[in-house]
């Protein structure tokens, strides 16, 4: 009781309160006070709601935000497709917060860095936090390195559309850890990167893994360049990825060690040309293994070791191309197109299965997706519809192709409020 009731005459004495209170100012304050001086800061971000319905199921991560394509057809018992069942939600979890900062010099150079994240995570849960970029830049006269998480080159252009997918399977979406290096000549902007996998990883023998390139010891090597101009951006890119799929086989009733690798590149071009309201963009690839940037793509086993299991795989390519045109500003119209094309295999398959990847058994993929959004200050209100069919078949093991193909179609609808800060 006694404790009790000096602990009661403490904190209302007068000049006990106003203690407590330069105290707590001082807390809070001496943090900005200790901040070394030569930063500075800028919070930015947004609260993103998404609903949405479909026709059917599809491939769609995120809870079904993060929308790519229609599954195939499964039949039950009676032969009803299983897969013919429409579905839609809505939520907010993509609701995103970041921050730039930018440092003190470092020689000639200036530093800055950047941290972004939202809660649209990898797992099953949606309500922590993840990390979508993270990174230290020094920037030069006319170069910057750039050491951290940030968008992979290959996703370099990407088209203006309301689904959260931004483009994807057409478009390839990944965001990897990676040392990359710009060098600005005159309207000419070269860029050279090693990327390495954290989130976005490849398909492989023991399900989607970093492992693959970890074990590689060699990252992906992206090499591009860009011409900007008032109207106009045009680029070409070349890419590389080489994965090891596994250092031992288990193969009779033995286990041997083995040295396996599969390496796939890839060509992309884009071209961009604004003017006021209006905008047009397009972009195409031809390649293979991208299957960890959400897009078509994977290898299979082309030749066993009789002897000890070992295994040479063989990459599919794919033709991915995508189109798209948007007027206004206030008032926004837009229109989306997507086209893939399975091209097959370099060389022959063992069987069509396994086969390591994403839509191996899907010949070709079409998407059209139309949009109108009203945009007034930090306000964003807008509806996209999205008419995606797929062709799937079956994997022809000579050739890679897909054969004895049938369509599958989803319709989508989106409805999509953001408020930017």
């Amino acid at each position: 009781m006694y404790l009790h009731a000096l602990i009661y005459k403490t904190i209302n004495d007068p000049i006990m309160k106003r203690f407590f209170v330069s105290l707590l100012c001082l807390l809070i304050v001496a943090p900005c006070w200790a901040q070394k001086e030569g930063f500075s800061y800028r919070f930015y971000g947004f609260v993103r709601g998404d609903v949405f319905y479909n026709s059917r199921a599809n491939l769609a991560p995120v809870d079904g935000c993060f929308y790519v394509y229609p599954l195939d057809i499964a039949e039950d018992a009676n032969g009803e497709d299983l897969n013919a069942t429409p579905n839609g939600s809505f939520y907010s979890f993509t609701t995103r917060l970041g921050l730039d900062m930018t440092g003190p010099m470092l020689g000639k150079a200036k530093s800055s860095a950047k941290i972004e994240t939202d809660f649209g995570g990898f797992s099953s849960s949606v309500t922590m936090l993840r990390i979508r970029q993270a990174y230290v830049a020094l920037d030069w006269e006319k170069s910057q390195l750039l050491v951290g998480q940030t968008w992979h080159p290959l996703s370099g252009l990407m088209p203006d559309v309301l689904n959260l997918s931004s483009g994807a399977p057409f478009n390839p979406f990944n965001r990897s850890p990676m040392l990359r290096f710009q060098q600005k000549m005159n309207k000419v902007k070269l860029t050279a990167a090693t990327i390495w996998q954290l989130q976005y990883t490849s398909a492989g023998p023991a399900g989607s893994s970093q492992d693959y390139i970890k074990k590689s010891c060699l990252p992906e090597l992206y090499l591009g360049a860009d011409y900007a101009s008032r109207n106009w951006l045009a680029g070409i890119g070349g890419h590389l990825i080489s994965l090891t799929p596994r250092t031992a086989s288990t193969y009779g009733e033995s286990i041997y060690k083995v040295s396996e690798r599969v390496t796939g590149l890839t060509a992309v071009a884009h071209l961009k040309y604004t003017n006021g309201p209006v905008a047009f963009a397009a972009k195409t690839m031809v390649g293979s293994m991208t299957d960890h940037s959400v897009m078509l793509g994977g290898y299979g086993v082309h030749a066993i070791d009789a002897k000890t299991g070992e295994q040479e795989y063989t990459p599919f390519r794919h033709s991915t191309s995508w189109v798209n045109f948007t007027y206004g500003t206030k008032w926004k119209a837009g229109l989306f197109g997507g086209y893939a094309k399975n091209l097959g295999t370099t060389e022959s398959l063992v069987d069509a299965s396994p086969l390591y990847g994403k839509g191996l058994d899907i010949d070709q993929l079409f998407m059209v997706n139309p949009s109108i959004s009203y945009n007034a200050g930090p306000w964003r209100i807008g509806a996209e519809y999205c008419l995606a069919t797929a062709y799937y078949g079956t994997v022809e093991a000579k050739s890679g192709k897909v054969r004895d193909t049938h369509s599958v179609t989803n319709h989508r609808l989106l409805g999509l409020l953001v408020y930017s800060f």
